[in-house]
Formats: C-alpha cells, structure tokens, sequence
C-alpha cells in the first residue's frame, strides 16, 4: 500500500506567515502528527503533495523519511492526488489530509483491515457530525449503497447525516478514473469526491465505514480549530495516563504531549506543562508551574513549583525546587536537593549533593556529598571560553563563594564563605580568601557633617 498526504493547502485562513501544516499541536508540526500515523501501517512509500511555494514545508519534510511531489496549481483535491499518480506503484492507496492530526493509527489499521475483508475497491472513512462542518456529505440509495458525495456548497435539496472525512482508500486502477474528473463550474478546481460517483457507473464497489469520532477527522484551518486539537489531544493523553495510575488534580489544567511517558503512582498538579521525549519515573511528585522538556525524571523525584528542566537526567530520590533552572545536557545525581533559584547548566552533579538556594553552577564536576551554599557561583566564562570546575567528593563550600574556572577543588576541601577561589583547592584543605576587615571610628559621622 502506498500513502499519499495532500498538504498543498495555503491555509490562508490561518491568518499566518508560517505554513498552516507547519503549525505546531504541543512540540510537534500538525504534518508530523499525520505522517507518524501513516507510517504505523507500514506503507511502501509514504508521499506528501505540496505546493512549490511552501518552501518552509518542503524543506521540514527532507528529514521525514517521505517523497515530496509538487501541485503547482491549486486545482483541486483530484488535481493534487492527480500529480501523485504516475509514482504510485502499490495495488492500494490510502488518502490522508495533510492538517488532520488527530487521526490514530488504529482507526487506519481497521480501516484497511475492513477493505481487505470486504474485497471493496474504493472505500471513504465517514462519520455523523454533531456540529457544523464543511464535510461533504455520502449520498446512499435505498439499498443503502454509496452513490456519491456531494459537496456542502452544492448540498440542498437532499438529506444526509453521513459526513466524508476526506480519507479514501482507493485500488490503483480506479484512481485512473480522476482523469475523468470535470472541473467544478463554481469553483474551477477537480473535486476528487466525483470520482465515487464516476466508479459506481463504471460498476466498481464503492462503501463509506463509520469507523472514527468525529473529532478524531477534524482538519486545521484556523487558530480556533488549532486550539480544539490540542485540548482534544490532551485529554486522549490525559485519560491514558490516567488508566495507567497516574494522578492528576486538575487534568483540564495540564498540557502533556504524546509522547511523554509517566510512571505508577506518580501525581502532577495543576498547571504543569510536559513536552518532547520526556520520561518521568513512578512515584513521582510534579507540582504546580513545572516544565519539563526532553528529559528523564527517574523514580521517586520531586519537582517543586515552578521549576523548568530541559534535556537533562534527574536520578532517582531527589528534589529539583521551587523556582529552579536545570538547564540542557545536566546530570542530577540521587538523593540531590537542588533548591530554590538555583540555576544548573551542562553540569554533573554527584549522588547526595545540595544546592539549597541562590547557585549558578555551569560547566561543572560536582562529587558526592558535597554542601555549595547560597549564593555560590562557577565563574565558566572569561569573556571568550567556557571553563571547567571541578569539585571533588564531600567538598563544603561556603556560602557567597566564587569559583573562577578552570578550577578544581578537591576531596573534603572547605571554602570559607565570601571567598573567591581562583587556584585549585588540595584534598582535605581550608581555602579563604577575604580582604582583612578595617572598622575605621566615626566614618559615618564625619561624612553626614560634610
């Protein structure tokens, strides 16, 4: 089977310079959304019509493992599908729209699983609307036989409630039939709805399956329908996890992604945002405000309010905030406490470390066991280079304390608070480096005299 995604669509309604199909539903484009489908069925190719202006588009699909073909004309659905054919090679094709996300890949399975079963050639995924769509409407005989799918604009005098997704699956040689396709007077596009129509007289078998929610077929045409994807997405999210012991105090609340993975018993608060491939142990605790973007929380890690990891492992018993910044390419170890405005960035940090409150460490080796206190700073840049420091196992560092890298500070070393450290730090030695105090009498006085 192949698959062919007609994305041509300018998607002016969408009232934006960024391609419509590029749009995203969480992190992800709306095109990648329905790509990911297709290719759960294992197709032999997988093709997506575009126009050649989108040039956003066409070059996001260069990593996407499809083969592009180009509509230069916006002729219609039969047209795109039409530039499609002459690379076609499979004895079926299905027929996805490029700005329908919310498809899952099971309904597609048993969409063709009934195909096959019912040795139809041509079929249209329908479904029984309960708002206003612009779906044409499956016109049925009295034997219940699809006869044709007309067109909303065109539809008066006839009643249907059978709605036309846009998803046919259709034999390589009835597709031939959209050569026979008329221009619609009104709109002076190819419809590829006529050529049901068009294969019933030729006495091909034709038949329309109700097999999806209509909301799982809405297609992306404005910001408002955008809007609806991502909170119906969510939800879907939301419920599985919930089956799977996962607690949540306010799931109309949260936004998870699809594909972020969540262990037992772990409770998200309200308001908590997770994105990307992020993994999150079980037993967990995510409080309110968090978010998290491509990372791995390992089991029995609490992330107090307000604090945002990206691309970073945080092991197994430890405690990351409130207000924290764990910044890409960060390792905390286990049982750490990384607490509130403490900032970490590309940093390893040993099992049973703390840095309760007011840290930058960046570009740093941090041990086990070691206490940094507040307001501890890794001076990493000097204007030009990135430097490392290096603190060694059960190192107490002092609160207010600068660390000028490279440096390294090693095992069971103490910094006297108010130092700056700017040469290595022996094992088992006291560093302090502080101007002597002077109390000079009568200072104040003599100024506010002046």
């Amino acid at each position: 089977m192949d698959v062919v995604i007609l994305a041509a669509g300018l998607g002016t309604r969408m009232k934006s310079k960024l391609p419509k199909v590029l749009h995203r539903i969480f992190d992800k484009p709306i095109i990648d959304y329905v790509i990911d489908s297709a290719k759960e069925l294992d197709p032999s190719s997988v093709f997506v019509v575009v126009n050649p202006s989108l040039n956003e588009v066409i070059e996001h699909l260069k990593n996407k493992n499809v083969k592009t073909v180009f509509q230069d004309e916006p002729k219609g659905t039969a047209h795109a599908l039409g530039v499609a054919l002459p690379h076609l090679e499979s004895e079926k094709v299905l027929v996805l729209n490029g700005d329908t996300p919310l498809i899952k890949s099971d309904t597609l399975l048993n969409f063709v699983k009934v195909f096959d079963e019912n040795s139809i050639d041509m079929a249209v995924l329908s479904f029984y609307p309960k708002r206003e769509h612009s779906y044409g409407r499956i016109i049925r005989n009295s034997k219940g036989e699809v006869e044709k799918i007309v067109e909303i604009t065109d539809y008066s005098e006839l009643q249907s409630d059978e709605a036309n997704s846009g998803v046919y699956l259709i034999k390589r040689e009835v597709l031939e039939l959209i050569k026979e396709i008329r221009e619609n007077p009104r709109k002076g596009e190819f419809y590829l709805t006529d050529i049901v129509e068009i294969a019933r007289a030729k006495g091909y078998k034709v038949d329309a399956y109700c097999m999806a929610e209509e909301d799982e077929l809405i297609g992306i045409n404005t910001r408002e329908e955008l809007s609806f994807a991502m909170k119906y997405l969510r939800d879907r999210v939301v419920k599985e996890l919930m089956s799977k012991g996962v607690t949540f105090y306010d799931p109309d609340s949260v936004w998870i992604s699809p594909s972020v993975k969540i262990g037992q018993d772990t409770v998200i608060y309200p308001n908590v945002l997770l994105e990307g491939d992020t993994k999150i142990g079980h037993s967990c605790v995510i409080y309110q405000g968090v978010r998290i973007r491509n990372s791995i929380i390992e089991d029995r890690v609490q992330i107090k309010d307000c604090t945002v990891i990206e691309g970073s492992n945080i092991k197994s018993g430890s405690t990351i905030g409130p207000f924290a910044h764990i910044r890409p390419e960060s390792v905390i170890g286990k049982e750490c406490r990384i607490g509130n405005f403490v900032e970490v960035k590309k940093s390893v940090i040993g099992d049973s470390t703390k840095a309760a409150h007011l840290s930058y460490i960046g570009d740093a080796e941090v041990g086990n066991n070691v206490n940094i206190g507040a307001g501890t700073i890794t001076c990493n840049y000097d204007g030009k280079k990135k430097h490392k420091t290096i603190i060694e196992d059960e190192v107490f560092i002092g609160s207010d304390t600068q660390l000028v890298a490279p440096v390294r500070v090693g095992k069971g070393a103490y910094i006297g608070a108010g130092s700056t450290i700017t040469k290595d730090v022996p094992e088992d030695a006291l560093a302090i480096s502080r101007t002597p105090q002077r109390n000079i009498e009568g200072w104040a006085k003599k100024k506010r005299e002046e």
